[in-house]
């Protein structure tokens, strides 16, 4: 009987196994898996369409969210999530108290326990002047009493539900020249103060509605606020097509992966 030649493991004759057309979809899946999770809790892409965060975030700026690092943290997963406060002075991203379901972007001003005030423009938190280098102000602006010197100035008559409900509960808040802000509550604002519609106007930030803190700049692309005001299919399709179209003329390189702060 012929002796039966024994195959050396890892020898230079060995062919390796290809992968079967199964364990193909099966990894593809896992990595399409893992980036829906990651896109879903983790990271999520936002486009900026307002100017009210200039000249921190321009229209047409979009960026990447963290979305875990401020949520609201669980006994189980405190160990594995490096869960943060939110401090004075971070971008945050969040469901407006206004309109359900639209994301807003503002700057956090005070945090639960702070005295806020403006006089002629310029924030006061605790008795102390904030005088920051990423603050905008239009030299040709109109004069506003009370955006400008919140809250002192009485409130004028909007016809707005959520304005009005802000209007009844405001006084309640105010404590001498101050507005205090109430436990689990934010005050944010944007950095470009004279289009700003923010805490001013709708009121505090919820806890429950802030989503995360934007990361970095992925791309942006020069936009107006009226291209994102247009809703409609013609319109959507037609903003889709100018920026196929004018891709790279317009795309704004500088600002790619530039970080948020």
């Amino acid at each position: 009987m012929p002796k039966r030649k024994n195959k050396k493991i890892g020898s230079k004759n060995e062919v390796p196994a290809k992968e079967t057309k199964i364990e193909l979809f099966a990894s593809l899946a896992g990595v399409l898996a893992t980036g829906l999770f990651i896109m879903a809790f983790m990271v999520q892409g936002f486009a900026i369409p307002s100017r009210s965060m200039e000249n921190t975030l321009l229209v047409g700026d979009h960026v990447f969210v963290n979305r875990i690092q401020v949520a609201p943290s669980t006994s189980w997963a405190k160990s594995l999530i490096p869960y943060d406060v939110i401090r004075r002075g971070d971008i945050v991203v969040f469901f407006s108290p206004e309109t359900p379901g639209l994301h807003i972007v503002k700057r956090i001003i005070g945090v639960p326990g702070d005295r806020i005030h403006l006089r002629n423009g310029v924030v006061y938190r605790n008795g102390l002047k904030l005088d920051k280098p990423y603050v905008l102000h239009d030299r040709d602006e109109t004069l506003d009493a009370y955006r400008d010197n919140f809250p002192a100035v009485p409130p004028p008559g909007f016809d707005s539900n959520i304005w009005n409900v802000w209007r009844a509960k405001l006084p309640s808040f105010i404590d001498g020249e101050d507005i205090v802000i109430p436990p689990d509550s934010y005050f944010g604002m944007g950095d470009h103060r004279g289009v700003s519609l923010d805490s001013r106007y709708w009121g505090f930030i919820p806890r429950r509605n802030i989503i995360g803190r934007p990361m970095f700049i992925y791309w942006s692309f020069e936009a107006s606020e009226e291209q994102y005001m247009r809703t409609s299919l013609s319109e959507r399709i037609g903003f889709v097509a100018h920026t196929i179209i004018h891709f790279v003329d317009e795309t704004r390189w500088r600002r790619t992966l530039q970080m948020v702060r």
